[in-house]
């Protein structure tokens, strides 16, 4: 809620004749001791600027925290204060017991009339100014989650906008879309927009960190980190459809999506505000969201029960929570969503065969396929193998460690295969330079910098280099595990002529002897060195 502070000495702008009086700041109360006339004070508040209007008549209230209190009620209310909090709400009582009545609300003057009438729809929102300040409408990522249907009427509330809700398909399944229009609107969305990213997501993200050999801290294959820049791009989009001034989400201040989605807004469209709740609001956990959504008649499907919180998306499902948060904890078997567990999987091998052109997936056992479906494809495969599972505690953006669980069936399948053609198609300083790279590669698109010069910059040497990165690798599915079976590729720097070990007329195993004569030399000087010689 936004609290007023003290600004100096502000300037007044009087309704009337004359200026009567100073105005008091104290906490979240303004007051000003005079009376008949309206008088419009410039203040600051925590959120986005507006203005307090003060009203004064001949009953005994006041305002505290954006309530209008009686002299009755603020007895009530100071029983409950901890001590801090009394000390500023006694200057309210003072204020009352001086026969002196204040209102106080940011907003406008329509604001005021309709807080003050005490107007307000079914969600708690007030057809005005909002609690914290006015915006117009706001694009919001929703899932139709307890967070995000939260959210709604909370911005509705709190800014008195009209919400827009925004969901990106990038492969998450049926269920999670089903219902979502109805949620959404039952929540006081004015609508939803739904937009298919999947070929998007593919083909213009994945498949650029899967060329550029992209993994974060040894095991994560950026899941999550890939998606939220083309869920971002797509809200500035449709911001932009819709006449929207500001974007909000539904991240919490501890994890990494906050900046990824936020660093997406600031490269794409500068002006748009952004409304982050879980940064702003008085909820601190699941149950104050449900008690929240009941008051706000607001249809939540979650119990009370701690379940884990996850991901999903075409290229992978992540977990976390849960008995997750304790990494001496082992994952329960049915916690597994995209994978058999490994024992169960099928006891005969399946072989795969990926075909690659310039370091891009373009078919599956011969048959092209458009990027979403190929990986689709992979994943069912995969899956029934038990291939891709990965329990790793990382080191997240904002500083703490956390320990995740991942599914990544397809996506294992195909950065296989795309580093063992690597291996024939580039040299040895070309494929240190890259390996160096893909780690910064990697960091930045886990830190949210996909719009970053930098890492467009490095995605273009990456395209440079695997332009002859063309061929098929054929892997080996058992039991969780994959193994190379055969790669192929007409750009092959490997020739058996060469590396035989029989003689060739191109390498001549004399001329060895002079190599490591040279390459050996500042080793062989240092130890004469040591030695005197």
């Amino acid at each position: 809620m936004a609290q007023l502070q003290a600004i100096g000495a502000p300037k007044i702008s009087v309704h009337g004749s004359r200026i009567c009086g100073t105005p008091t700041y104290r906490d979240n109360l303004c007051c000003f001791k005079q009376s008949n006339f309206h008088q419009e004070v410039g203040a600051r508040s925590s959120g986005f600027c507006s203005n307090v209007i003060i009203h004064q008549n001949s009953q005994k209230t006041c305002v505290y925290r954006n309530q209008v209190v009686t002299q009755k009620k603020s007895k009530q209310i100071g029983k409950l204060l901890s001590a801090s909090e009394k000390r500023s709400f006694l200057h309210v009582r003072r204020q009352l017991n001086r026969n002196t009545t204040i209102q106080c609300v940011l907003a406008g003057e329509k604001g005021a009339d309709t807080m003050l009438s005490g107007k307000t729809d079914i969600h708690g929102s007030h057809n005005g100014c909002g609690l914290r300040g006015k915006l117009n409408k706001v694009v919001l990522a929703y899932s139709g989650g307890l967070d995000t249907s939260v959210i709604v009427p909370w911005l509705r509330e709190n800014y008195g906008c009209e919400v827009v809700c925004f969901t990106a398909d990038v492969g998450q399944g049926v269920m999670e879309m089903d219902g979502l229009e109805r949620k959404a609107k039952a929540s006081g969305a004015s609508q939803l927009v739904v937009k298919d990213l999947k070929e998007e997501f593919v083909r213009d993200y994945i498949f650029p960190c899967l060329r550029a050999g992209a993994v974060y801290e040894r095991k994560y294959l950026l899941g999550t980190s890939m998606a939220r820049p083309v869920i971002a791009k797509a809200m500035v989009d449709v911001a932009k459809e819709v006449g929207a001034d500001a974007v909000s989400h539904g991240c919490t201040g501890k994890g990494n999506d906050q900046v990824r989605f936020e660093l997406t807004f600031f490269a794409l469209n500068p002006e748009l505000k952004v409304v982050a709740p879980w940064r702003e609001w008085e909820i601190t956990g699941r149950e104050d969201a449900i008690e929240y959504a009941k008051k706000h008649n607001v249809s939540v499907p979650v119990s009370r029960k701690s379940i884990y919180s996850r991901d999903r998306n075409l290229w992978h499902l992540s977990h976390e929570g849960d008995i997750l948060e304790d990494p001496a904890n082992e994952p329960k078997k049915d916690m597994y969503m995209m994978s058999v567990d490994p024992e169960d999987a099928p006891n005969q091998p399946e072989y795969v065969e990926i075909g690659i052109n310039s370091g891009i997936p373009v078919s599956l056992n011969g048959k092209e396929l458009s990027p979403a479906s190929l990986l689709t494809e992979l994943n069912d495969i995969g899956g029934k193998h038990g291939i891709g599972r990965v329990d790793m505690v990382e080191n997240r953006l904002v500083g703490m460690k956390s320990r995740g669980v991942y599914e990544t069936p397809g996506g294992t399948i195909l950065w296989t295969a795309a580093r063992e053609l690597e291996s024939l198609t580039l040299d040895r300083e070309t494929m240190q330079v890259k390996d160096m790279l893909a780690l910064k590669y990697a960091e930045l698109v886990y830190a949210g910098r996909w719009f970053d010069s930098l890492r467009q910059s490095m995605d273009a040497f990456m395209e440079k280099i695997t332009e002859t990165m063309t061929g098929s690798v054929t892997l080996k599915l058992y039991k969780g595990s994959i193994s190379v079976a055969s790669r192929k590729s007409p750009y092959s720097l490997y020739r058996e002529d060469i590396s035989s070990f029989e003689n060739g007329l191109i390498y001549n195993q004399a001329d060895a002897a002079g190599f490591i004569r040279l390459y050996g030399l500042p080793t062989r000087v240092r130890a004469m060195l040591e030695r005197g010689i």
